[in-house]
């Protein structure tokens, strides 16, 4: 029950953040589509929206051209050629296996070669199994090289004789996504017709910002970073999107909805989704007579098709109604509530309700008519296409029949098995095999054993915490499963000992979440204590901790683990609370409320930082630094003063040059162990 219990918020908590990922790019999505061009906030986010500024081949070919980089003769790393060679890809391995570090001239090469690959593969791969070869899946990797390493060294290296799928989620999170991408997509040049890779919902330049990708790139090329990720964006969005083994077993990252069409799917222009967090959109001239002209699409390089409406994740039904907003910028609107205009946050109350949204940006009205063009906003056409991607991406399946939003991610769905025998049964299948889920013992099955899991990176979330594991399957298409954990340390562990230590590392990430919500949770307990004892009944304390995380934990069970002092059922929260302190003194900032907002949207600030900073220099100006916050208070309904704003500013230029370091700015912010009472 530990076990479990550890688990739950392991999970809890990082459904949660990719939860805020998606409320946070939905809420950029909705600045660009309802304010004006000109408006400063809009001008911050808007290179994140045209991800592919570059349309034609011939320019491509030309933006990864490479051969102008010289390699210093100081460089003791492999020297690649093209084409690629087994030789060439084991000097490759070794080299990462000594944690060196490939060239941005190889780097390069290694991606245009791929992408002119992956152009010509359809959208779903189809292989075949015999008696005298196996295939291999692998699950979820997250930039841990050692768990590929290790599944090679226990399995073998990819050739014609020991085919491979990899089933997405290559990166973010560990530190080595980028040196995974490489050896992968080394392999699948030497090997192209036996190695197969399928897209993951990580696959994903906006994704990437939070999870770490974005900033582990730049870190390790300073110089060619910013070309490096211009081209795996475009990588990405040509990686097929699932793979079929001898006609019967469909591989996918995520998994599938009641309105999975995979005929659709197999048709359709997989490289216009270059982040499947938003459908393309394309921007309509004139709607003047029967001609319509259609302007370039943003987030795509194939031909335009229409311009296309935006649409929540988790409510794709939902649509965006006409409106005729006044054309005003939010630039220089007063952030104090003393003054007679409005606020930012009332600024965007009233476009949300004159744009047909109810309390939430992400719930949407049926539209009455079209948008206005010349405005730039979403209008309907198709969705369909894009709602199959982000199905196969991000959704979990569940116990119960039926297909629901998945709100616990949001994004993508949650399916019932019900749906597996219609989609599989409809296309003729009898397995669906699927990643996107850490699992315990690196695997497992549900819906009558027709969806199986496969999770191959071990000690996900801690030393301990998983297994990994892969799957070898031959031509009777029944899975074997090789289980492993990467780290020594762990194998060393007795199993009382891992569930302890992973254990420990659980309460500690939970008790910073409790932390970071202190001010939530006084209001909350305080209205269960109208007289203002202090103390309240542990089922009180349970229902008010719940409902301000909201990650749906068994509190009660938990409570001896957090709370060191409950007597009768009660628990004294105000002396609790006081306990869920930080151990080091932090910068002097005038307004204290601004420190607790820093704490609880850590990763939020992190993600609008990385978007802001558009040279990829790791500074930031006073005047960006600002503009960060303003951006983080309209999505949050707050107010922040610009005096708070200053102050942080100050206290944070170190070197008083007028600019912040991004990364030293998130680290003296991080949040360090808390005391581990209990």
């Amino acid at each position: 029950m530990r076990r479990r219990c550890t688990w739950n918020i392991f999970q809890s908590i990082e459904y949660a953040g990719e939860q805020d990922q998606i409320k946070l790019y939905n809420f950029f999505g909705f600045l660009m589509d309802h304010f004006t061009p000109t408006s400063s906030e809009r001008n911050l986010i808007s290179h994140i929206f045209r991800e592919n500024e570059i349309c034609h081949d011939a320019d491509w070919e030309r933006y990864f051209c490479y051969k102008d980089i010289e390699v210093p003769a100081s460089y003791s790393g492999p020297h690649l050629t093209i084409p690629m060679t087994f030789c060439g890809l084991s000097k490759l391995m070794e080299a990462f296996k000594h944690k060196q570090q490939l060239h941005a001239r190889y780097v390069l090469q290694i991606l245009g070669e791929t992408w002119r690959l992956l152009r010509i593969l359809p959208n779903i791969n189809h292989v075949s199994v015999c008696h005298t070869k196996e295939i291999t899946i692998c699950g979820d990797l997250h930039g841990q090289l050692e768990d590929l390493l290790l599944i090679f060294y226990k399995n073998g290296l990819p050739s014609c004789e020991k085919p491979y799928i990899f089933n997405g989620d290559f990166v973010d999170r560990g530190k080595n996504s980028l040196e995974i991408m490489l050896i992968l997509f080394g392999f699948l040049l030497v090997y192209p017709n036996d190695v197969h890779l399928n897209r993951g919902n990580h696959e994903d330049h906006i994704v990437n910002l939070r999870y770490g990708f974005t900033k582990e790139v730049l870190g390790k090329y300073r110089v060619h970073g910013k070309k490096i990720l211009k081209l795996l964006q475009k990588i990405f969005s040509w990686l097929p999107l699932a793979t079929v083994i001898n006609h019967k077993v469909l591989v996918v990252h995520g998994g599938i909805s009641d309105s999975t069409d995979l005929d659709l799917v197999a048709r359709m222009d997989r490289h216009r989704y270059v982040s499947v967090l938003r459908p393309p959109k394309m921007s309509r001239q004139t709607l003047n007579g029967d001609k319509t002209v259609i302007g370039k699409n943003e987030n795509a390089s194939g031909p335009a098709e229409g311009r296309r409406r935006v649409r929540s994740l988790t409510n794709t039904s939902a649509l965006i109604q006409k409106n005729n907003i006044p054309r005003r910028s939010l630039h220089n609107l007063p952030i104090t509530g003393n003054q007679p205009n409005c606020s930012v946050e009332d600024e965007l109350k009233k476009r949300r309700r004159l744009a047909g949204f109810d309390q939430s940006y992400r719930e949407m009205k049926t539209p009455d008519s079209d948008s206005d063009p010349e405005f730039g906003e979403p209008m309907e056409t198709h969705g369909h296409e894009w709602k199959q991607i982000v199905d196969l991406l991000w959704s979990d399946p569940m116990p119960q029949n039926g297909c629901i939003a998945n709100e616990v991610r949001g994004g993508g769905c949650y399916w019932g098995p019900d749906v597996t025998e219609e989609v599989l049964g409809r296309h003729n299948l009898q397995l669906l095999i699927r990643s996107h889920e850490c699992k315990q013992d690196g695997y497992e099955f549900c819906h009558d054993r027709r969806v199986l899991t496969i999770f191959s990176a071990s000690n996900y979330y801690e030393v301990g915490s998983n297994r990994g594991a892969y799957i070898r399957m031959g031509p009777d298409l029944v899975p074997h499963f090789i289980q492993y954990q990467a780290s020594s340390t762990c194998r060393e562990l007795t199993l009382r000992q891992s569930v302890g230590w992973t254990e420990r590392s659980a309460l500690r990430a939970l008790r910073q979440q409790l932390f970071v919500h202190k001010s939530d949770l006084i209001g909350a307990f305080q209205e269960f204590d109208p007289n203002n004892t202090g103390v309240i009944s542990l089922r009180h304390w349970a229902t008010a901790t719940e409902r301000v995380l909201k990650l749906g934990l068994p509190w009660r069970v938990l409570r001896p683990q957090l709370v060191s002092r409950a007597q009768h059922g009660m628990v004294n929260y105000q002396q609790w609370i006081r306990e869920l302190s930080i151990p080091e003194p932090k910068p002097e900032v005038s307004d204290t409320s601004i420190l607790e907002t820093m704490y609880k949207n850590h990763s939020n600030l992190e993600t609008i930082f990385r978007i802001i900073d558009t040279d990829h220099s790791g500074l930031i100006s006073f005047e960006e630094f600002r503009q960060t916050w303003k951006l983080l208070s309209s999505h949050l309904k707050m107010e922040i003063s610009d005096k708070a704003i200053a102050d942080l500013a100050q206290s944070m230029d170190f070197n008083k040059d007028g600019s912040i370091d991004i990364n030293e700015f998130m680290e003296a912010f991080r949040l360090v162990d808390l005391s581990s009472h209990g």
